[in-house]
């Protein structure tokens, strides 16, 4: 039985992750910015919520009271805009979130993770390549994947693993939010427009959040005690 953190564990990959993690009779800690999701995700369920915003030094030490074996750094943003058309606001809160999050999250918990600690980061698919209209969010997820690979140099002699999961589009709000903007965009209909963001999936569907889960429930596992600073893509072949 080990100690888990979720981050973003409210909604969408966070809670698939969570509540996977719980169903193994681990003991699962999910944080967010707002209570009714991680209440709502937690509902029925032996997990803990805690009220945190990751771009926050204080919030994030707080969630670290005792150690986790397991940290899953989720919480991300992003949203679809030409780089010309992206406010500094949305620039910043995309890095913000994506970025200087997972890198408090990754800090604090390795003041207290032991022999056989697993870090987890929930990069995209915009990790590993560019795409028009993601700018900011690539820019971030980039920076993610950079992280992790470093991280794992620095952690590896203490017997901690740090790896990233890089999905392409998953079906989430994050996902319906990026349909809607498209349908807008183009002036297209909701099915041409999920058509055009699988497009680049050879599988040609999106992802659901419980194989993301699945994946980062790999990733924790003893046998992957020798994965380290990967990136791994979920992706149906895109990548």
């Amino acid at each position: 039985m080990r100690r888990v953190l979720v981050t973003g564990g409210g909604t969408g990959i966070g809670r698939a992750i969570a509540h996977a993690f719980a169903e193994e009779g681990d003991i699962v800690t999910i944080c967010g910015r707002r209570i009714s999701p991680l209440e709502d995700s937690a509902r029925g369920r032996e997990i803990e919520i805690r009220q945190a915003d990751i771009t926050r030094e204080a919030d994030v030490a707080s969630l670290f009271d005792s150690p986790y074996q397991v940290v899953v750094a989720n919480a991300g943003f992003g949203k679809a805009s030409k780089l010309a058309e992206t406010s500094l606001a949305d620039w910043t809160a995309t890095v913000e979130t994506s970025l200087t999050g997972t890198f408090l999250t990754f800090r604090e918990a390795l003041r207290g993770m032991g022999p056989g600690g697993r870090l987890i980061a929930i990069a995209s698919t915009a990790a590993l390549q560019g795409g028009a209209n993601i700018a900011a969010y690539a820019a971030a997820k980039h920076g993610v994947l950079g992280l992790v690979r470093s991280l794992a140099h620095e952690v590896a002699k203490r017997d901690i693993t740090c790896n990233a999961v890089c999905p392409g589009f998953v079906d989430t709000p994050m996902a319906d939010a990026a349909v809607e903007s498209l349908m807008a965009r183009l002036d297209i209909d909701r099915g041409d427009a999920v058509a055009k963001i699988v497009a680049g999936n050879p599988v040609g569907r999106m992802i659901t959040p419980r194989e993301v889960a699945k994946a980062v429930h790999y990733l924790a596992g003893a046998e992957a005690a020798m994965v380290n600073g990967h990136a791994l893509s979920l992706s149906g072949g895109e990548i």
